[in-house]
């Protein structure tokens, strides 16, 4: 066998191997996605913990004590990284948890003004049941597997309201209706990629670790805010960045945007710091309000809880 024979050779291997190798990424991305990923989820969490007092978090230990009565042994709830997974992880039973579907989002049209009272019929939306699970939360008068339960809704909620395309929408359910290709990996949509592969590469591809202990003026500069305004920066997110950038027009002007888009690797690194703040958004305002719900005292209930 010939010299020139054997590279052709080993160039077909090569070729196949890269043609498997995409075809299973794609596969995997293509999977239902959960909400910001649970990666995501998860640095969000370990974030807030590392930005909490000793106090509170002796008390979310305490919480955890009492995980096996909620009865959900399919889905751990041991640590509070757990904690901000584990409202998706329960969504599996929907006998007994798909009323629940409603609470992980609230998508205003992006081409509209936006109304923090709009699509939240009795509290049914993320901003709402970031509130009501913080009250439940608050309430030392409930026994713990009670507000255990809302200890991981709350915290679980703080990402997701984080995330863009949970509160930005063009006619298409929050990006679930965009088919979306991530660089060379197609067969995904716009709201996964920002769920999950954009997360994830946001999350390692970073100077200093998302994870840490942020300083004073950093807590500053990110951590303000009501989960309104949260839901208003993801809105606007979603209107002056994502759309722009994964179709390179302005999507309130002109037709509508196409049903198909391909982020390339400029767009791509466009979007890490926008999701890395993000991130590091919901991890230290979750880190507030864990420390307001510890705090002695009734806390005032919301308009539509009364």
């Amino acid at each position: 066998m010939g010299a020139r024979t054997i590279r052709e050779g080993a160039c077909r291997m090569i070729r196949l191997w890269l043609t498997c190798l995409i075809a299973m990424t794609a596969l995997a991305w293509t999977q239902p996605a959960k909400a910001w990923g649970e990666f995501g989820h998860r640095s969000s969490g370990a974030i807030a913990l590392a930005n909490v007092s000793e106090e509170t978090r002796a008390k979310i230990e305490r919480l955890l004590d009492s995980e096996a009565a909620l009865g959900t042994p399919d889905c751990p709830l041991e640590t509070l990284e757990d904690a901000t997974v584990w409202p998706d992880c329960i969504r599996r039973d929907g006998l007994r948890w798909g009323f629940t579907a409603a609470w992980h989002y609230r998508t205003t049209p992006i081409c509209e003004a936006f109304d923090p009272r709009a699509n939240c019929p009795g509290g049914a939306c993320v901003t709402g049941q970031i509130t009501r699970n913080l009250h439940i939360l608050a309430d030392e008068r409930l026994p713990d597997p009670v507000r255990l339960e809302a200890l991981a809704f709350l915290v679980h909620f703080v990402g997701d309201v984080h995330m863009p395309l949970h509160s930005g929408d063009k006619d298409d359910r929050g990006g679930n209706d965009r088919d979306a290709a991530y660089g060379i990996v197609p067969g995904m949509n716009l709201h996964w990629i920002w769920d999950g592969a954009l997360a994830e590469r946001a999350i390692t591809d970073t100077p200093l670790p998302l994870v840490r202990r942020y300083t004073q003026d950093e807590r500053e500069q990110m951590n303000f805010g009501s989960p309104d305004d949260w839901a208003r920066e993801s809105w606007q997110l979603s209107r002056d960045f994502v759309y722009p950038n994964a179709f390179d027009e302005e999507p309130c002007e002109g037709a509508d945007l196409p049903t198909e888009a391909a982020l390339t690797q400029e767009d791509i690194e466009a979007a890490i710091p926008v999701a890395q703040q993000r991130v590091a958004q919901a991890g230290l305002r979750m880190a507030r309000l864990l420390e307001e719900a510890f705090v002695p005292g009734p806390l005032p209930r919301p308009e539509w809880a009364r």
